[in-house]
C-alpha cells in the first residue's frame, strides 16, 4: 500500500498541484518557483544539517549518544531528496520534516519499526528495538558460524532465523 502511494498518488498530486500553478502564475513562473524552492530547501538543509553534526560532535565530546542528532540528520537527509524532487506537495513535506518536533516524531516512529538483519560470509546479526518504562533499549545478537556463503544461502529462512 505504501508503494502504492508513493508511486502512483504523490505524482498525481504533484501533477495537478502543478497544473493549478501553472495556470494561476503562468508556466515558466511555476518552473521558476519549482527551481528556487530546489536551491532554497538545500541551502536550509545544509544549514540544518551542519548545525546537527555540530550537536552530535558535542555531544559524542561529552560522552553521550547522540541519538536525537542521528535521527534529525536521517530526517534533514529525507527532506534534501524531497526538496530536490521537483514539485510543490514534496517541497511541503520537506518543509515539515525540517522542523524537529516533526523530525522527532518521524524519527521516533521510523526506530520502532525498525529492525535490521544481515547474513555475510558467516556472521549473523540481528537488531531489535524494545521500548522499557524509562528508557529506549536496542537488543543485539551476534553469533559468528563456520559456514560458507553457498551453506547459508542454501539454509531455509526458517531456520536462519535461529
Amino acid at each position: 500500500m505504501f508503494l502504492f502511494i508513493l508511486f502512483i498518488l504523490v505524482p498525481i498530486i504533484e501533477i495537478s498541484l502543478l497544473i493549478q500553478v501553472g495556470e494561476a502564475i503562468g508556466g515558466l513562473s511555476t518552473i521558476a518557483l519549482i527551481i528556487l524552492t530546489a536551491f532554497v530547501g538545500a541551502a536550509l538543509v545544509r544549514h540544518q544539517g551542519i548545525r546537527s553534526l555540530q550537536a552530535a560532535q558535542l555531544k559524542m565530546a561529552q560522552g553521550l549518544p547522540p541519538g536525537k542528532e542521528m535521527i534529525s540528520g536521517l530526517m534533514l537527509f529525507i527532506a534534501g531528496i524531497l526538496f530536490v524532487t521537483p514539485g510543490f506537495f514534496t517541497d511541503g513535506l520537506a518543509i515539515l520534516l525540517l522542523l524537529p518536533p516533526v523530525q522527532l516524531a518521524v524519527g521516533t516512529w521510523f526506530i520502532k519499526r525498525l529492525q535490521v538483519r544481515t547474513t555475510h560470509a558467516g556472521f549473523r546479526q540481528e537488531f531489535k528495538h524494545r521500548e522499557t518504562d524509562d528508557s529506549h533499549v536496542f537488543e543485539a545478537e551476534y553469533e559468528e558460524k563456520e559456514e560458507s556463503l553457498d551453506q547459508i544461502k542454501e539454509q531455509r529462512p526458517e531456520d536462519r532465523e535461529r
